[in-house]
C-alpha cells in the first residue's frame, strides 16, 4: 500500500476501505478465527435453547436491559447522562465522557456487555461447559467493544484528524505486516538481539542432540555447591524467560549463588519431528541431560529445577528413574507445575474432548502443533490486554509498540511435535492419567508418582491462570518424600521471575500440608519479597558441601560447540 498521504477525504476512506477488504479476506481464511466463531455459535445456540427452560428469568433479564437502555437514551436527550468514567482502561480518556454521543456508545456497550455476561450465569449446564460458554461470550464481548472500531472510538478519530489520516494509513501497513507474520506485534522487536542484550548470561553449549542443546554457564564465584543444578524449561516456550536481562535473570542469580548451572534449550521442532513423543522428551531429554551433567562434573547426584510442562515431564521421568533405582536427581523443584489436571484453569475451555480428538487428526497431518496457534490460545485468555489493546494501538492508531523484553519473549513461540502435543493434551488434560496410579505409561513403565521419595519443592503463584495454584497444590498429595510448598504472589510469569533485589511482591510458606489448599493458605506465613532466597536456603540444605568452581573446559567428548544462548533458541517462527 502506498504511504502517500491522501489529501482528499474520499481518497483516504477509499484507501481504508480497500485495505479493510484485504483484512477481512485474511480473517475469513483464518482457521483459528473460524474455529472461534464456530465455538461461539454452537455455545450460544445452547444458551438460546436453555433460555426456554426458564422463560420467566429470560424475559425479566431482557425487560431490565430494555429499561436500562431506554433510560440511557433518555438521559442523553435530556443532557443528564452520567459522565463519570468507568473503571475500564479502554475508556479512560476524557473524550469518552465529555462528548455525549461517545458517552452514550460507551454506556450502551457496557450495559449490553453486562447483560450478555449475566445471561450465561443462569444456564443449566455442568461447570465445565458453563466455563466454555462464559469464556467465548466474554471473548465476543471484548471483540465488539466500540474502542476496537475506527468510527466509534473518539481517540482514534482525534488521532486521524491530527495526522490528516496518516495514522490510519500507518495502521493498515502495520496490519498487513502482521498478517504476513501470522501474529500481532507486541513490542519493537528490532530492539532485541539474543546474546547481545537479552539472554546474555555467559556460557557455552557443551552437548547437542536432535531434541535439545545443553548450556553450561560460566561460574562467578570461587567455590560452588557440590551438586550441579539442571534447569528444565517448558518445551512450549523459549528458555530465555529465565535469562531476559541481568537484573531479572534467574539463571544469573543461580550462578551468583554459587551453583554450577546447566540448562536444557529445547529444539523448535518442524514437521520432521512429528513422531517425537513424550517418551522421547524423557529419554532423549531428561535422561540424556542428566547423564551428560554427571559426566562433565563427575558428580553422582544433581539438583533439578523445572517449570510448567517441563516439571510435568520431569516428574514422569523421576517416577521411571525411581523404578530403575536411579537416584541421580537428588532434589526436585517444580515451578507452577500441574501433576493433577482435574482443574486445569482457563486453558480448560479449549480442551473439550470431542474438539481435541478432531483437532488431533489435523495436527498429525501438519506434523506439529503450531507455536503461533498455541500463542493465540494463551493470548485469548487475556484478550483485552494481549490482543485488542494492540489492535487499537498498532492498527487503528498506527503506532509502534515500545520495546519490552517480556513481550519480545512472548512473541517468540515454539512448535511442539504432533505426537508429543496430542499425548500431552489427551493423557494429561482430558484423561488426567498422570494423577492415576499406573494410569500413564512412560518409557514402557506405568507411572506411579507416589513412589517418588526425592525431596521436592513446589512453587505456585496465587494469580496463576495457566496452572491454578490450588490445582498445582494437588501435586503434593500425589508424591511421597519430604515436601516444601511455597505460594508466590502474582501470576504464571511474574510469580516466578521475581528477583530479590527488586524487593517486590510476597510469598507464603509453612502451611499445613495434607488438608487441602485452603487450609494450607489459612495456616501459612506471609513474607514480603521474593521466594528465590527461601528456595535457595532449602536447596543448600539438600547438599551444603562446596567445591572449587567448575570452569567450562573440555571434559572427554564435551567441549564448547557454540557460545550461549546457543543455536536452537535462535530459530524463530
Amino acid at each position: 500500500m502506498s504511504t502517500e498521504n491522501p489529501k482528499a477525504p474520499e481518497k483516504l476512506f477509499e484507501s481504508i476501505n480497500a485495505e479493510s477488504k484485504r483484512l477481512m479476506q485474511g480473517v475469513i481464511r483464518s482457521e483459528d478465527t473460524a474455529e472461534i466463531a464456530s465455538n461461539l455459535t454452537g455455545l450460544w445456540s445452547q444458551l438460546v435453547m436453555h433460555s426456554w427452560t426458564n422463560p420467566q428469568g429470560w424475559l425479566e433479564m431482557v425487560n431490565k436491559y430494555q429499561k436500562d437502555q431506554f433510560k440511557l437514551w433518555n438521559d442523553l436527550i435530556n443532557g443528564a447522562a452520567d459522565s463519570r468514567p468507568p473503571k475500564d482502561r479502554r475508556f479512560d480518556s476524557d473524550e469518552w465522557s465529555k462528548l455525549p454521543v461517545f458517552d452514550f456508545i460507551k454506556q450502551s456497550y457496557l450495559l449490553t456487555a453486562d447483560a450478555l455476561s449475566k445471561s450465561t450465569d443462569a444456564i443449566p449446564l455442568d461447570e465445565k461447559e458453563k466455563k466454555r460458554v462464559k469464556f467465548y461470550t466474554q471473548y465476543f464481548i471484548d471483540a465488539m467493544s466500540p474502542s476496537n472500531f475506527v468510527n466509534l472510538n473518539p481517540d482514534i478519530i482525534t488521532e486521524a484528524i491530527r495526522t490528516n489520516g496518516q495514522s490510519l494509513i500507518d495502521g493498515m501497513q502495520n496490519l498487513m505486516s502482521d498478517l504476513e507474520k501470522g501474529r500481532i506485534t507486541m513490542t519493537d522487536e528490532s530492539a532485541f538481539t539474543l546474546g547481545e542484550n537479552i539472554g546474555v548470561s555467559e556460557g557455552s553449549v557443551v552437548f547437542r542432540n536432535h531434541l535439545f542443546e545443553l548450556v553450561q554457564y560460566k561460574p562467578t564465584t570461587e567455590t560452588v555447591h557440590q551438586r550441579p543444578l539442571l534447569i528444565v524449561p517448558p518445551c512450549i516456550n523459549k528458555f530465555y524467560i529465565l535469562d531476559l536481562q541481568p537484573q531479572n535473570s534467574f539463571v544469573k542469580w543461580c550462578v551468583d549463588q554459587g551453583n554450577t548451572v546447566f540448562l536444557i534449550s529445547w529444539a523448535n521442532t518442524t514437521p520432521e519431528y512429528s513422531h517425537i513423543g513424550w517418551d522421547d522428551y524423557v529419554q532423549d531429554g531428561i535422561f540424556e541431560a542428566t547423564r551428560v551433567v554427571k559426566e562433565i562434573t563427575g558428580e553422582k547426584k544433581l539438583n533439578a529445577v523445572a517449570w510448567c510442562i517441563g516439571g510435568t515431564i520431569l516428574a514422569s521421568a523421576l517416577a521411571v528413574m525411581q523404578k530403575k533405582r536411579d537416584s541421580s536427581i537428588g532434589s526436585v523443584t517444580l515451578l507452577t507445575t500441574l501433576l493433577d489436571f482435574s482443574e486445569p484453569g482457563d486453558l480448560g475451555v479449549f480442551l473439550n474432548e470431542e474438539e481435541v480428538n478432531l483437532r488431533a487428526v489435523q495436527i498429525e497431518t501438519d506434523g506439529v502443533m503450531s507455536g503461533k496457534n498455541l500463542s493465540l490460545g494463551f493470548n485469548m485468555i487475556r484478550s483485552n490486554d494481549l490482543i485488542w489493546s494492540y489492535v487499537v494501538n498498532n492498527y487503528l492508531k498506527g503506532k509502534t509498540p515500545p520495546p519490552f523484553d517480556l513481550l519480545y519473549w512472548n512473541s517468540d513461540p515454539t512448535n511442539l511435535p504432533a505426537t508429543m502435543y496430542n499425548t500431552y493434551v489427551s493423557e494429561m488434560y482430558i484423561k488426567n492419567n498422570l494423577a492415576k496410579p499406573r494410569g500413564f505409561v512412560c518409557c514402557g513403565s506405568p507411572v506411579e508418582l507416589n513412589i517418588i521419595k526425592t525431596p521436592m519443592y513446589f512453587l505456585s503463584a496465587i494469580d496463576d491462570h495457566i496452572a491454578p495454584w490450588k490445582s498445582t497444590f494437588l501435586g503434593t498429595e500425589l508424591v511421597g518424600g519430604r515436601l516444601e510448598f511455597v505460594l508466590g504472589g502474582s501470576g504464571h510469569i511474574a510469580g516466578v521471575i521475581n528477583p530479590p533485589a527488586k524487593n517486590k511482591r510476597n510469598y507464603w510458606t509453612s502451611g499445613e500440608l495434607g488438608h487441602g489448599p485452603d487450609h494450607w493458605l489459612e495456616s501459612a506465613t506471609n513474607h514480603s519479597g521474593s521466594w528465590w532466597t527461601h528456595w535457595h536456603k532449602w536447596l543448600e540444605r539438600q547438599n551444603a558441601r562446596q567445591v572449587p568452581a567448575r570452569q567450562i573446559e573440555t571434559v572427554g567428548d564435551y567441549k564448547e560447540i557454540v557460545p550461549a544462548p546457543g543455536d536452537y533458541v535462535r530459530v524463530r517462527l
